[in-house]
């Protein structure tokens, strides 16, 4: 299996995408409810999302038969042939809906190559905002619009990133506490909050706003993002040697038999690592 040709190929999947994305930036559009995690922002879709995936897989499709590849994407229904065949496309078209539709930044594109062992094998991220470009290889780096990516800890204080508000947030007490045992360890001076965007665009922001982290508590309930809301940056971050696991610290599980989704586990991401 050629990984550098399925790497090129996933990025022009994700700029076609993303080009619709950007046409459609402006456009007033209608919103639909589908059956599935119990937030807001996992239920709602539109036309947009559903052009992305038809986009993406017309390009998608044809290295699936070459190559033997099953397929996971949001707006289709899932075959559970990602159990069967070694590797599996994941894809979000645009991750982050709900940023879109209220026209505020925090939406992307969102491609992965992941091992039926559940190891992510390519990640690759298109932000239609910035027409920034981000990517990783498993064993093969990590670069942003083709350049080397190296992450920098700038801040002398801990940014939180989050989907809402920290004030909104269930168990805001708890992740108080989280956070500033975090800024403790790391001798910082505070925290400070980003929040808005879809769980991709997240990632990313944590990337780029060091020291930063987010996270999602485990719940029984359906949601805390899904398989595709995690692979293409879980890839990334694993490619940087940073933690992208669930909240106990452990390898994220992202080709689970009885679900996609990872309310079960929870997630943790971060651009640094605690001294041990």
């Amino acid at each position: 299996m050629d990984i550098v040709y399925l790497k090129n190929i996933a990025i022009q999947a994700a700029l076609s995408a993303g080009k619709i994305i950007r046409q459609s930036m402006d456009k007033d559009l209608e919103v639909t409810k589908k059956e599935t995690g119990t937030s807001i922002a996992s239920q709602v879709v539109t036309e947009v999302d559903k052009a992305c995936e038809a986009v993406i897989l017309t390009q998608l499709l044809p290295t699936c038969e070459t190559f033997g590849i099953a397929l996971l994407s949001e707006e289709t229904e899932d075959d559970l042939s990602r159990l069967e065949k070694d590797f599996f496309w994941c894809i979000d078209p645009l991750d982050g809906t709900l940023a879109f539709i209220n026209k505020r930044p925090g939406y992307s594109v969102s491609i992965a190559l992941v091992a039926k062992d559940g190891t992510p094998q390519i990640g690759v991220v298109y932000d239609p905002v910035t027409d920034n470009v981000y990517y990783a290889i498993l064993d093969g780096g990590v670069y942003k619009n083709e350049n080397d990516w190296e992450i920098q800890r700038k801040n002398n204080f801990l940014t939180y990133v989050t989907d809402q508000r920290l004030k909104d947030t269930p168990r805001v007490a708890e992740i108080n506490k989280l956070l500033n045992e975090k800024v403790k360890v790391l001798d910082l001076d505070g925290i400070q909050e980003i929040h808005g965007g879809g769980s991709v665009l997240n990632a990313i922001r944590v990337l780029e706003n060091g020291p930063a982290c987010m996270l999602k508590f485990p719940k029984k309930e359906n949601g805390g993002g899904s398989i595709w809301d995690f692979a293409a940056t879980a890839c990334i971050f694993e490619e940087l040697g940073l933690p992208a696991t669930n909240f106990s610290g452990d390898r994220l599980m992202l080709n689970q038999k009885e679900t996609t989704f990872m309310n079960w586990q929870g997630v943790f991401y971060s651009n640094f690592k605690l001294p041990e």
